[in-house]
């Protein structure tokens, strides 16, 4: 019994897969994108752990008691920071001390009884927001003492403390991250194989190999083929970074919030498949109206820019308007998997966007398929969509 050959369409997509994983700059460049995501969460864990130490000089009894109290109240006030007293014999030293970089900085007190934190450049943000609020509490509690009464009686009712009704700060910075990433990683996903995948068909087109592969192949099936094959890498390529990412963050200070974001995870994988399934179509459709590589500049600005609102929506779009666009193709590619990040959209709406996302790719292949089968063999110059649409075949 013989086995029934494959489909063309699996064939022409097979190929495809093997010339991209054969091409050096395809591979480098996969290579170096994932470098890059390695690269940013190993900064992220290196700040996590890293500690940073200011010296403080001191030349007084009295600096050298604030200096360490500042120094046992910085790391509640501040994470990863540590302050060391240096005692210094006078002025001069300390201020020799400074120029010369042996310190940080130095805490001295002014003839009024006021604090000043003397720094050869700006001073550190963190230092200084550190140094203010001690130096602040601290004086405040002599105040109060020389006063015959107490800081907490003098602060009563002046608290503020913050509730997130939703989430925690720490999730929501962690969601922020996620969703300019998913944002970005789809549009340059998109460009980079779309514009890889308009290029082969124009060059197919351009050195007239087309003409032999359609004598063998039908075009439906080669259009399938293409852009099946696209899409399966560039899907592969963006499962490998999602999980690569997601394994990176476990090592930073969102490791605890890692498990609860990976399910969205998978729901922007699904809603990328659909998505760049769609926007294959219109760069196989940019790739036949181009005659030459020159002509696609112009045949793939329309999709290019497209890809550019569908960037900046999904990253500025709030409140009503992003739930809006979160149903929208292709926008909903975007952003209702952004959506799903904060924990603004439920199962339920998520599946409507799908639902409209794959009807949407549905009606593009449609229209794809007869736009390429009616351009791909007109070689006299770029075409328009509606020079190509009343093309006879």
């Amino acid at each position: 019994m013989t086995t029934p050959n494959p489909p063309v369409w699996r064939v022409v997509a097979a190929r495809e897969v093997a010339v991209k994983l054969k091409d050096k700059s395809f591979v480098l460049g996969s290579l170096t994108t994932l470098a890059i995501i390695v690269a940013l969460i190993g900064l992220q864990v290196f700040l996590d752990s890293r500690t940073d130490t200011h010296d403080i000089a001191a030349t007084t009894p009295e600096a050298g008691r604030l200096v360490e109290a500042i120094a046992a109240a910085a790391p509640e006030i501040q994470d990863g920071v540590a302050i060391t007293l240096v005692e210094e014999d006078d002025d001069g030293a300390a201020r020799s001390a400074v120029d010369d970089e042996d310190v940080d900085a130095w805490l001295t007190q002014d003839d009024d009884g006021g604090w000043r934190l003397v720094t050869k450049d700006d001073a550190d943000s963190t230092l200084l927001t550190i140094i203010e609020s001690v130096v602040r509490a601290e004086v405040l509690a002599t105040n109060a003492e020389d006063a015959g009464t107490s800081v907490a009686e003098l602060t009563a009712g002046t608290e503020l403390t913050t509730e997130q009704l939703e989430g925690n700060p720490e999730l929501s910075e962690l969601q922020d991250i996620l969703g300019f990433a998913l944002a970005f990683m789809f549009y340059l996903a998109s460009i980079i194989f779309g514009m890889t995948l308009a290029q082969s068909i124009t060059e197919e087109k351009q050195s007239r190999i087309v003409e032999m592969i359609a004598a063998a192949v039908p075009l439906r099936q080669l259009l399938a083929g293409k852009i099946v094959g696209n899409t399966v890498l560039a899907v592969a390529q963006m499962a490998i970074y999602v999980a690569i990412g997601l394994v990176g963050l476990s090592f930073t200070s969102f490791g605890d919030l890692v498990p609860g974001v990976t399910g969205t995870m998978v729901g922007f994988l699904a809603f990328f498949l659909v998505g760049f399934l769609a926007l294959s179509c219109l760069w196989a459709v940019a790739g036949a109206l181009a005659s030459r590589n020159e002509d696609l500049q112009s045949t793939s600005t329309p999709v290019t820019m497209l890809l550019m609102l569908v960037f900046l929506g999904s990253a500025f779009l709030e409140g009503r308007w992003e739930t809006i666009g979160s149903f929208i193709p292709p926008l909903s590619a975007v952003a209702m998997p952004v959506r799903l990040v904060n924990e603004d959209a439920t199962w339920w709406e998520a599946a409507i966007a799908l639902g409209l996302l794959l009807a949407l790719a549905a009606a593009l292949v449609a229209i794809a398929e007869r736009i390429y089968r009616r351009a791909l063999m007109q070689t006299g110059g770029k075409l328009s969509m509606r020079q190509a649409w009343q093309l006879e075949e």
